[in-house]
């Protein structure tokens, strides 16, 4: 039986805590003294995890990780905690705790490391299936915890079925949210599918800002879901400033998996004759679908903002995040922040707070 004696603020200290960790991982710091939490063989394990966990998924390079540590350690402050966490205080320290299913997706390093910090914070026990491509990180993360906060920690176990979950959390591809759906669907859910992010350019936009752009491109190679995969451009811009912008991601074709899906899919739309701007290590291609295959951006012209806020309303439903500079551009986030989401920017825009704190327990009360 797990204690629900552990206040929320306590909860919440041990986060700070583990920020402070992962922030210290991901500068590649030695082992600081016992002030960081750990003893030293602990915070050895812990580094050691970002260099092993290329060795079952080979996306996942000790940068990436070390980047996705360093996003959680930004995240993770006190001061972060608390603002996104008062809203939903009243609620934090139920009287029940009840088990929620987790199912991961594994596309980037620690996607799913949200949904199990909403989840303990909102006083409940996560059971994670994690995904088969990201099975080392999160247990290393959890294991962490528990020379933490043993207490914390054992509100988490780790499972290859959810077969005694109350309500469940589950993000795949679109193939996957209709069995989801099957298994998960007459208990209190939330399914997420497959979605992209989108770029506005305009006239307003400074060679720095396509720079900045470049890393909402390229950073995790591309495989998230806030990673922009479409360009919405002017018709009178020049391509070639995005080219010359982004010139200092082009190592990025030294890394065999990309280069294989760069190469496979230039061979490809070239023997189809398809039109094609090659820069050696992105391919731009016009199109109007908004998802495009890795190592490929997608682009479409326009020569009126409402033809671009049309669109963007069309697909709002598959849409993750827009960046852009204008403010026609309603929500719109600046370049270089896609893989910088704050707590509260709640994957799909579902608040899961909300539903782990209020409308998962009205849903249970009313069952």
């Amino acid at each position: 039986m797990v204690s629900l004696a552990m206040q929320w603020e306590q909860r919440a200290e041990v986060f700070v805590q583990l920020g402070k960790v992962l922030g210290l991982v991901a500068q590649d710091t030695a082992w600081p003294g016992f002030e960081c939490g750990l003893g030293e063989g602990e915070y050895a394990e812990l580094k050691e995890a970002v260099h092993r966990a290329q060795h079952h998924n080979g996306w996942f390079t000790p940068t990436e990780v070390k980047r996705a540590f360093g996003a959680w350690a930004t995240q993770l402050t006190a001061e972060n905690l608390q603002s996104w966490l008062e809203p939903y205080s009243a609620n934090l320290n139920p009287s029940k705790s009840l088990n929620v299913g987790i199912v991961m997706a594994g596309n980037i390093p620690l996607v799913g490391m949200h949904d199990l910090l909403c989840v303990l914070m909102a006083g409940h026990h996560a059971i994670v299936k994690p995904a088969s491509d990201d099975h080392v990180l999160m247990p290393a993360v959890v294991r962490t915890m528990a020379h933490l906060s043993p207490d914390l920690a054992n509100r988490v176990t780790f499972a290859s079925k959810l077969n005694d979950a109350d309500a469940f959390i589950a993000t795949g591809h679109n193939n996957t949210t209709r069995y989801f759906q099957q298994y998960f669907g007459h208990f209190p859910h939330i399914i997420r599918g497959t979605r992209n992010s989108a770029a506005v350019v305009d006239s307003s936009f400074t060679d720095d800002d396509l720079r900045a752009l470049g890393e909402d491109v390229f950073s995790y190679f591309g495989l998230g879901c806030r990673n922009v995969s479409k360009l919405f451009l002017p018709e009178d811009f020049d391509i070639d400033r995005f080219f010359k912008a982004i010139y200092d991601y082009h190592p990025i074709i030294n890394h065999n998996k990309y280069t294989n899906n760069y190469d496979y899919y230039k061979a490809l739309y070239l023997m189809n004759g398809e039109s094609l701007l090659d820069n050696g290590f992105l391919l731009l291609r016009p199109d109007t679908m908004l998802y495009s295959t890795l190592g490929t951006l997608h682009f479409e012209r326009y020569s009126k903002k409402e033809q671009v806020l049309e669109n963007l309303q069309e697909r709002k439903e598959v849409l993750q995040c827009v960046v852009g500079n204008a403010s026609w551009l309603e929500g719109c986030i600046p370049p270089g922040t896609t893989q910088q989401p704050g707590l509260a920017d709640y994957a799909d825009g579902i608040d899961t707070m909300a539903f782990l704190t209020k409308e998962l327990r009205n849903k249970l009360k009313t069952a």
